[in-house]
C-alpha cells in the first residue's frame, strides 16, 4: 500500500499535508508564546493596520504571486509522465518533517546549534549503515558513521579527505619519531597500510599518549601534528618524502565527475584518476587487477579503488566484491588501499536486498516476483557492501527526499579523529569519548561550516517511518524495479512493431531501474545521422521553460555510449544491432557526434508508472508515443 506516502501526481493527498502544516505550523507558534509567556508581543495587534504594513504585505503577496506562477514552468517530476533524469515525487514523511523544522532552523555543526536535530543527523548515519551492512551497533569500537551532506559530489569529497589522511598518519607517526608504537619498517609500507591497520595504529597512538604526562602530551601531540599532511600539504609532505608518490584513484570510466573534482579540489590533481574500461557495463575486474599489480610492481600507491552501485548514466552495478576482493590480496601483497562505493543513485536498492533484522536475504528470495531481478552479479554486488570501506548515497535521489541530502558513511568511525577540527566559540567539551557525545560536535568531522538540520529530520523521520527493509521502504525500489522490468519487455515490442522503419533496441540488460533505448532509421549506416535521429526525438521530450507544460505528452533524457567505456567489443555489438557501420565511429576533433552513440535514458522512479488502481500503463503510452513520433519523423504513417 502507496497511497498515502507521496502528494500524489494528482495531488490526491493534499488534505493530509494541508493537515500536517497547518497543525505543526499552529504548534510552533504556540512553543513560541510559550517559551517565556510573561514577555509581551514586540509586535502590536494593531501593526497590521499601519498603512506601511499593508504596503509590505501587497509586495510580499505580489511577490509571492509572480514566483508561483514562474514555478508553474518548473519540471513535472511528480508526474508518471516523467522519466528523465534521477527525480521524481517527494516522500510525504520528508516533505511534511523538513516544513515542520524549517521555522526552528537548526544548524548541524554542534549541539549549541541544534540539540535534536544533530542527534537526528547522527541516527540517520547509522540507519543508512545498517541498510549497507555496516556495523550500527554504538557500543562497538567499531562502530560505523554517516552524515549527510548537500549531495553525492561533497560526500565523494569526504570519502577522499578521509581515505587521504588515513592513508598518510602512519607516515606522520614514522617522521614523529614515536617511541613505543609498532610502526612500520619504511615510509612505503606505513604508506600502504589497509585502512584497518591504519585504524589500528591510530588507536594504538591515542592510547599511548593517553597514558603520558600530561607535560608530554601536548608536546608529542603537536610533534605528530607537525609532520602530518594535513599541515604541512601535499608539496612538502612529498618532499619530505621523496621514496613516495602520489597517490592514484582508481574508479570506472562511467564515473561521476565529481571525482574529478574532488582530486583537483584536494591538491591530488586530475592526473592522479585512473579511469578504467567497462566490462558488460560494469567495472572490468581483471583491468583493476592488471592496474594494481603494475602499480604495485612500480610501487605506485593507491590511494582508493572506486566501484559504482548505479552509475547516474546507465544504472549499472559495478562488481564490487570481486573490488573488495582485489583490495584483500593486494593488501597480503604490500598495497593497501580504501574501496569506497559511489552508490549515490543505487544505495537504496540495498534496502530489497535486507531483512528486517538487518541480514542479508538469499537470492532466491529477492527475486520472488521480478523476471529477471537481480542477476547473480548484482546480488553478490550488494552482498559484498559491508566489506567495503566507505559509501556514498544520495537520500534526495532515490530515497524521495527534497534536495540537498547526500550521505558519506564509513564502515568504522574511528578513522574520523583524523579529520577533527576545533572552534572554541563552536566547540566546548572536547573530552567526550562516547560515540553519540563525541558526534554531537559534528562540524568538527564534516566539510561544512553550517548545514540545514531541517535535511536531517526530514530523512531520520522518513526512515523511521519506512525502516530501510525490503518489507518497509524496499517496497518503493521494488515498484521501480518492476516498471523497468515492463519497460524492456515493451521496448522489446516496439522493437518488432518498427520492425522495417527503425531499429530499436535495448542495448544492455538494465542492472536496477535506468532503461536505456539507441534507435537508429532502417537503412542508414552512418553513426552521425543516427545521433542527429535521436536527439530530434530527445528535443521533443526535454524540458523547455519556453512551452507550456501540457504541450509535452511525457519527458525523458539523453545519455551517449563511448567505445572508450564499452570497448570495441561491446561497442561493435550495439553498432552492430542497430546496423550502424562500426567504420563511422571516428575520433571527433570537430565536434561532428560521431564518436559516440546517442541513446534515450529513462529513469523509472515514479511508483505509478503503472497505474492499477485506473488501469493504465505509462510505459506502454510512453513507447507507443515514442513509437508514434519515430513514424511521424521518419515520414512513416502510423498503423
Amino acid at each position: 500500500m502507496l497511497d498515502a506516502l507521496f502528494l500524489g501526481p494528482y495531488g490526491e493527498n493534499d488534505t493530509l499535508l494541508e493537515k500536517l502544516v497547518v497543525e505543526f505550523l499552529r504548534d510552533h507558534v504556540y512553543w513560541r508564546r510559550n517559551f517565556h509567556p510573561e514577555d509581551p508581543p514586540a509586535i502590536p495587534t494593531h501593526a497590521a493596520q499601519h498603512p506601511d504594513y499593508k504596503a509590505f504585505e501587497s509586495r510580499l503577496r505580489r511577490e509571492l504571486h509572480q514566483l508561483s506562477a514562474s514555478l508553474k514552468r518548473s519540471v513535472p517530476f511528480h508526474s508518471p509522465r516523467y522519466i528523465g533524469h534521477m527525480a521524481s515525487d517527494l516522500l510525504l514523511p520528508g516533505l511534511a518533517a523538513q516544513m515542520l523544522t524549517l521555522p526552528y532552523n537548526p544548524n548541524n555543526v554542534s549541539e549549541d546549534a541544534a540539540p535534536v536535530t544533530i542527534d537526528l543527523e547522527v541516527q540517520v548515519g547509522l540507519q543508512l549503515a545498517r541498510m549497507l551492512g555496516y556495523p550500527d551497533d554504538t557500543d562497538r569500537p567499531d562502530c560505523a558513521f554517516g552524515h549527510l551532506t548537500s549531495g553525492g559530489t561533497v560526500a565523494n569529497y569526504q570519502a577522499l579527505r578521509l581515505a587521504l589522511a588515513l592513508k598518510a598518519f602512519p607516515v606522520a607517526l614514522r617522521a614523529a619519531q614515536v617511541p613505543g608504537l609498532a610502526l612500520p619498517d619504511d615510509d612505503w609500507q606505513a604508506f600502504n597500510l589497509c585502512p584497518d591497520a591504519g585504524i589500528e595504529l591510530l588507536g594504538q597512538w591515542q592510547l599511548w599518549l593517553a597514558g603520558q604526562p600530561a607535560r608530554d602530551r601536548r608536546r608529542w601531540r603537536d610533534a605528530v601534528q607537525s609532520q602530518r599532511l594535513e599541515h604541512l600539504g601535499m608539496v612538502e609532505f612529498f618532499a619530505r618524502h621523496r621514496d613516495l608518490k602520489v597517490p592514484l584513484v582508481l574508479a570506472p570510466i562511467t564515473a561521476h565527475y565529481s571525482w574529478s573534482k574532488g582530486l583537483k579540489l584536494l591538491g591530488l590533481g586530475r592526473e592522479q584518476l585512473r579511469l578504467l574500461p567497462e566490462k558488460g557495463m560494469r567495472l572490468d575486474a581483471q583491468a583493476l587487477e592488471q592496474t594494481l599489480e603494475q602499480c604495485r610492481r612500480e610501487r605506485q600507491p593507491v590511494l582508493m579503488t572506486v566501484a559504482v552501485l548505479g552509475t547516474t548514466e546507465y544504472g549499472t552495478v559495478d562488481p564490487v566484491d570481486a573490488v573488495v576482493d582485489l583490495r584483500d590480496h593486494f593488501q597480503a601483497q604490500g598495497l593497501g588501499f580504501s574501496v569506497h562505493i559511489d552508490a549515490a543513485w543505487g544505495g537504496y536498492l540495498a534496502t530489497l536486498f535486507r531483512n528486517p533484522d538487518g541480514s542479508l536475504r538469499g537470492i532466491d528470495e529477492v527475486r520472488a516476483g521480478f523476471a529477471h531481478f537481480p542477476q547473480p552479479e548484482v546480488h553478490a554486488a550488494f552482498a559484498a557492501l559491508g566489506r567495503t570501506d566507505s559509501v556514498t548515497v544520495d537520500p534526495h535521489k532515490l530515497g524521495y527526499l527534497p534536495y540537498g541530502a547526500g550521505a558519506f558513511i564509513c564502515r568504522d568511525h574511528r578513522a574520523t579523529a583524523l579529520l577533527a577540527e576545533a572552534a572554541d566559540y563552536v566547540f566546548h567539551d572536547t573530552r567526550a569519548t562516547d560515540y553519540l557525545s563525541r558526534y554531537r560536535r559534528l562540524g568538527q568531522f564534516v566539510p561544512e561550516g553550517s548545514k540545514s538540520g531541517a535535511a536531517a529530520a526530514a530523512v531520520y523521520v522518513t526512515h523511521k517511518v519506512l525502516p530501510l527493509d525490503h518489507a518497509n521502504f524496499g517496497r518503493l525500489p521494488r515498484q521501480t524495479v518492476l516498471a523497468a522490468e515492463a519497460f524492456h519487455a515493451r521496448a522489446e515490442r516496439l522493437a518488432v512493431e518498427l520492425d522495417g522503419i527503425a531499429r530499436v533496441t535495448v542495448p544492455f540488460a538494465p542492472d536496477s531501474n535506468l532503461v536505456c533505448v539507441a534507435i537508429n532509421p532502417t537503412g542508414n549506416a552512418d553513426l552521425a545521422r543516427a545521433n542527429a535521429f535521436v536527439r530530434r526525438l530527445h528535443d521533443e521530450l526535454r524540458a523547455d521553460a519556453s512551452q507550456p507544460l501540457q504541450l509535452k505528452q511525457f519527458f525523458g533524457s539523453m545519455t551517449t555510449l563511448r567505445p572508450e567505456a564499452l570497448g570495441e567489443t561491446e561497442m561493435n555489438r550495439i553498432l552492430t544491432q542497430l546496423q550502424l557501420d562500426p567504420a563511422t565511429l571516428v575520433d571527433d576533433d570537430e565536434d561532428t557526434d560521431a564518436d559516440r552513440l546517442v541513446i534515450l535514458r529513462h529513469t523509472l522512479m515514479n511508483p505509478y508508472l503503472i497505474d492499477h488502481e485506473n488501469g493504465i500503463s505509462y510505459i506502454d503510452l510512453y513507447l507507443a508515443h515514442l513509437g508514434r513520433r519515430i513514424r511521424a519523423l521518419l515520414g512513416s504513417p502510423n498503423p
